[in-house]
Parts: C-alpha cells; sequence; structure tokens
C-alpha cells in the first residue's frame, strides 16, 4: 500500500495540470522582518504585506526572525530561494552598517540580495533631560565642556545607528563623549526624564510625545531639511555642524531573483508607497515615505556604507 501511495503521489506531480501549477504559485510569500514584534518597523513591514496581498491577489504573512542583532533572519533570506516567494524587509543596520562593525557577518549585503525598493527614512536626533540647562545645540556643547563629567550619551543599542551618529557629534564637537548602551529606548527615555542621563540619541520619532509634553528636549534632529515629526526642531546642520545621517527600510530580495520578478514587487511597492493612506500612516510613525528604484536604493544602500564605514572605524567599537 506504501509503493501504491507513494507512486500515485509521483504521478499527479509529474502530471500536473497549469491549474495545479497555479495553485502552487500561490503559496504564501514570506517576509522577514529580523527583530520582533510591534515596533515601528515592524509594522510597516505588515502594512507592505497587506498592500502586496491585495495587488497580487496571493496570501502574505511576515514571520519575524530574530536573533544576533537582526543577523540571523537576514541570513535566512540569504539562503532562501530566488523567485520571490521569501523576502526581506530591513532596517538600514544590517545591510550598510554591520559590515563595518563585525568581522565575520554571515552574508554579504550588497552580493547576496537584490534591492526591490526603500519603504521609508527616518532622522535620528539628540534630546537632553531637564537638568541639563541647554537650550540649543552650542549650548549643548559648552555645558559639556564645562561639565567634562557629564558627559555621557545614550543610545538603544551598542552597535546600532543612534551610537555611530552619537560618536559623529562627539567628534563634530570635539568633546569626548562616553557612550552608554540600553537595551531599547523606554528605559533610556525614563532616565533621561529623571535626569539620570544627560542625552540620549535615537530615531526621532521615539521623542515626539515626551518633546511636546516638555519632558525632555530635542535639541536637533540628523536630516537635511527639518523632520515632519519635531517641525519645530532645527537640524544639525542649522546649528552649526556639518554631519547629518538618516535611517530606513527597505525590501530586499535573496541574489539572482530573476530582474521581472523584481520589477513586479517593485511597482507594488512604490505604488502602496504612493497611496495617500499609506503615506498617513507612515508619517504618523515619524517615518517619511520614499518608494524608490531597486536602482536608487542599490545606490543609497552604498552611499550609506561609505559613510558609516569610516566612521564605525574610527569609534574602535568592538562588538561582544
Amino acid at each position: 500500500m506504501t509503493r501504491i501511495c507513494t507512486a500515485l503521489a509521483a504521478a499527479i506531480v509529474l502530471t500536473a495540470t497549469p491549474s495545479a501549477q497555479a495553485q502552487i504559485a500561490e503559496q504564501p510569500i514570506r517576509i522577514v522582518f529580523p527583530y520582533g514584534a510591534g515596533s515601528v518597523g515592524d509594522a510597516t513591514a505588515r502594512m507592505v504585506a497587506e498592500a502586496m496581498r491585495l495587488a497580487l491577489s496571493r496570501p502574505v504573512i511576515v514571520e519575524n526572525k530574530v536573533g544576533a542583532g537582526g543577523r540571523i533572519g537576514v541570513q535566512a533570506v540569504k539562503d532562501a530561494q530566488a523567485d520571490g516567494s521569501v523576502l526581506l524587509v530591513a532596517p538600514i543596520a544590517p545591510m550598510a552598517v554591520f559590515e563595518h562593525v563585525y568581522d565575520k557577518l554571515g552574508y554579504d549585503p550588497v552580493a547576496d540580495f537584490a534591492p526591490i525598493a526603500q519603504i521609508a527614512a527616518f532622522d535620528l536626533a539628540v534630546a537632553i533631560g531637564p537638568k541639563v540647562p541647554a537650550k540649543s545645540l552650542k549650548e549643548l556643547v559648552d555645558w559639556l565642556k564645562a561639565n567634562p563629567d557629564q558627559a555621557t550619551f545614550g543610545t538603544p543599542a551598542a552597535g546600532s545607528l543612534p551610537h555611530f551618529f552619537g560618536v559623529l557629534f562627539g567628534r563634530s564637537a570635539n568633546i569626548d563623549v562616553r557612550h552608554v548602551a540600553y537595551k531599547g529606548s523606554s528605559p533610556a527615555i525614563s532616565d533621561l526624564m529623571g535626569g539620570h542621563l544627560p542625552l540620549y540619541f535615537s530615531a526621532a520619532n521615539e521623542f515626539v510625545e515626551a518633546h511636546k509634553a516638555e519632558r525632555i528636549r530635542v535639541l536637533a534632529t540628523s536630516g537635511q531639511q527639518r523632520s515632519p515629526a519635531l517641525p519645530d526642531v532645527p537640524t544639525f546642520m542649522e546649528s552649526g555642524f556639518a554631519i547629518q545621517g538618516r535611517g530606513w527600510f527597505g525590501m530586499y530580495a535573496p541574489a539572482k531573483t530573476p530582474p521581472e520578478v523584481i520589477a513586479r514587487l517593485n511597482a507594488v511597492v512604490v505604488g502602496a508607497v504612493r497611496a495617500s493612506e499609506f503615506q498617513s500612516r507612515l508619517l504618523a510613525f515619524g517615518l517619511q515615505p520614499t518608494g524608490t528604484s531597486p536602482a536608487e536604493f542599490a545606490q543609497i544602500q552604498k552611499a550609506d556604507s561609505a559613510l558609516w564605514g569610516p566612521i564605525i572605524k574610527s569609534s574602535g567599537f568592538k562588538p561582544d
């Protein structure tokens, strides 16, 4: 009986009709997000998944594959079949920062992936607590120079983009600032509001509510233009410090995914990002909708890698 069942199964596969093949093609697309659920990036991945489901008439699921600071999820997509059935939505760090942090990354962020589209970008920002008397970035620098024992800045994690932007700021201001790594923003912002931490670097959207409530003061944001999330806050450039840098979220497929598949997925993602409701939801998250071509996204990734590489090297940071 076992041999008969095996033979029947083989016969079904070999004689599959176009209808059966179509059913196989309608198997769910998996979007891997290499961090936990509940974050802005996770919400963005789920918005993209829903837009793809509607546009492609095909199930699309988001899988949170966490571990190793995001590297495990990225590696899983690298090793997936290159047919558009497994995709990656990732922030800037594992695709343009980690290659300068880890000696053995486990993947090549350029050679192992095909860019589909940048989805959204976001600014970084620096905020101070109520015990720091500065009302501008220049006043902050003067205060830190006068109080070197207070020259400490926090970030959500060691080796993160805010960590290296803090290093960049210290170098630009010609001050020696010491880094304190937190496990996420919630405990850090609590310490900031309580006066236990002088200054904190993170994504601009992390500060909006506390800034509006005047429990902290955001002094500068990192984009070329003011952040839509904090329009009353000047940029570092406006404040006299020639530094800038942005974070982003983007979608990738495994390398060697056919160009026609990349083109179709790009059209779906860009179409979603340009829809007014989608844009409104991104803006509510503190993200700035983009929606680029694959070539534009590849160039952004390359430029950001070139920007952060020397900064990371000069910081001397080595992961544990």
